[in-house]
């Protein structure tokens, strides 16, 4: 019986480690890249490509947002930023609708963090996500919205997310009141029809400034909810470590710069996942050759 409760402790701690090894390692091959540069520059022994050379969020903390910013709502009709603003605080976030992973992955972390957290959005803060793509529409914000609040499983507080589209002027006074850096780049086709950018999600306080950055994909529940708390008291947090990673990779072969955003991180959620189903399969293996053996022992001993 010691036998068996040590190997499935062994083996939890494995899984435990393996799993944060997923969580810290994954993010080494998918995030980010700096605004608005199109040119995709050369790589030059060790350094990293000019394009990524200013890729960064650049954390603004205090810094208030351009409440008179209009956009389209996922109705259709004209909004300001700081329609949602003034009596309680704001999750934002910068993505765009056809991105082909990082975007999801981002939404993914923030609506299962925020069905931990026990605060309404509606009623005691609200998700702002802004669109960085002009050519995102209406549509294609309510099809997201519908997914996410699906997926986040509280209908009754569809009011409290926003899904907002608009042009780039409108679009450019977000992303630079936020710190966030974007590219337009090539999708597979070869058309300049995706972005390598940042993966982040930001808290703004009731009257619209900056409170908190939260990097990555992976968000924690209790620090999501810590930091609404403060922003709807109008304090300021800290700033967080940038750690910056990426989602662009370098072809020498062609000399150019392509996207490689699901296959990298794909195989070494794979590899991640056969090493310990590996580990956890012959250590359950160890542990009934050991039960025999016991068994057998006792009836001989018997």
């Amino acid at each position: 019986m010691r036998n068996w409760t040590t190997t499935r402790r062994n083996a939890g701690r494995a899984a435990s480690i393996a799993l944060t090894c997923a969580v810290l390692c994954t993010p080494l091959f998918a995030q980010v890249a700096g605004y608005g540069d199109k040119q995709t520059g050369e790589n030059s022994g060790d350094q990293l490509p000019q394009v990524l050379q200013r890729v960064g969020v650049t954390q603004k903390l205090n810094q208030p947002l351009p409440l008179d910013a209009e956009f389209l709502d996922e109705t259709g009709k004209t909004v300001k930023l700081g329609d949602y603003f003034g009596k309680r605080p704001a999750i934002v976030t910068l993505v765009y609708f056809n991105c082909p992973m990082l975007c999801s992955e981002e939404m993914d972390g923030l609506s299962s963090a925020l069905e931990m957290v026990k605060l309404t959005p509606g009623k005691d803060f609200d998700v702002i996500v802004v669109s960085i793509d002009p050519s995102d529409t209406p549509e294609m914000a309510a099809k997201k919205k519908a997914f996410y609040l699906k997926r986040y499983g509280r209908p009754e507080t569809a009011a409290g997310w926003h899904y907002l589209t608009g042009q780039r002027p409108s679009i450019d006074q977000v992303t630079d009141a936020v710190g966030f850096g974007y590219v337009r780049v090539p999708g597979p086709d070869g058309k300049l029809t995706q972005f390598a950018h940042a993966s982040s999600i930001e808290i703004a306080t009731t009257d619209g400034k900056l409170a908190q950055y939260y990097l990555g994909v992976e968000y924690s529940p209790k620090d999501i909810m810590l930091g609404l708390i403060e922003a709807s008291d109008n304090k300021i947090g800290s700033p967080v470590a940038n750690i910056l990673t990426y989602c662009y990779h370098y072809d020498p072969h062609a000399n150019k710069h392509s996207l490689r955003i699901a296959r990298v991180v794909q195989l070494g959620g794979m590899v991640t996942m056969a090493g310990l189903g590996g580990f956890i399969f012959l250590m359950f293996r160890k542990d009934a050759k050991l039960g025999r053996d016991h068994d057998l022992t006792k009836k001989e001993n018997g």
